[in-house]
């Protein structure tokens, strides 16, 4: 009964966005019945849902699903985490990497599963200061480390393609928790996240 009411929600959902971008499209001055354009809104309805499936899914359940009783103490990093977004803005993409760490305090995590809450919340409508902040505050909350740490980088076709259109720039936010508030700790991440063990 779920997954029918579920596939009801999301049919509605896609012919809801699909008569949306036919009247965008359309207002721009487009022919919604040329060859190329036929499909476009169908095709833009759904690339929007996955874009946004952030927000059918609880970041604390994934993290919960994977967590697992160990003594290990040490820093665990996983970084070089691709994302892409869309800035709430103007709905363009902003794209790059996310650096993270936690020091256990008794639990580990599955390694595969910290990704996976950072595709969660890069998959919504976003600005890069919160999602840093969301991503912090999840890990922290799910996971009671000693300390948690995330940097992203990412680049932001707002800037890129309109406005000030500069193409080099990057936007770096960081967050601290715990131990990782104590410079020594934070700078031994910041060290580790630049460099390269080959």
């Amino acid at each position: 009964m779920i997954n029918e009411n579920f596939n009801i929600e999301n049919t509605s959902l896609t012919e809801g966005l699909k008569i949306n971008f036919s009247n965008i499209i359309s207002l721009l001055g487009e022919n919604i019945d040329r060859e190329g354009l036929v499909k476009t809104s169908e095709r833009a309805s759904k690339a929007m849902k996955f874009l946004t499936s952030g927000y059918e899914t609880d970041p604390k359940q994934i993290m919960e699903s994977a967590m697992f009783k160990e003594e290990y103490k040490e820093m665990v990093i996983v970084k070089d985490i691709e994302l892409y977004s869309l800035c709430e803005h103007h709905i363009l993409p902003f794209f790059g990497k996310a650096h993270i760490a936690y020091i256990p305090n008794g639990h580990i995590v599955g390694l595969s599963k910290i990704p996976r809450v950072v595709d969660v919340f890069a998959r919504r409508l976003q600005v890069q200061e919160r999602m840093t902040e969301q991503i912090l505050e999840c890990i922290n909350d799910t996971l009671k480390s000693q300390g948690v740490a995330v940097v992203i980088e990412a680049s932001h076709m707002c800037m890129m393609m309109r406005g000030v259109q500069k193409q080099n720039s990057t936007t770096t936010t960081s967050g601290f928790r715990g131990s990782f508030k104590e410079t020594d700790t934070r700078n031994e991440f910041l060290k580790l996240i630049t460099s390269s063990l080959s």
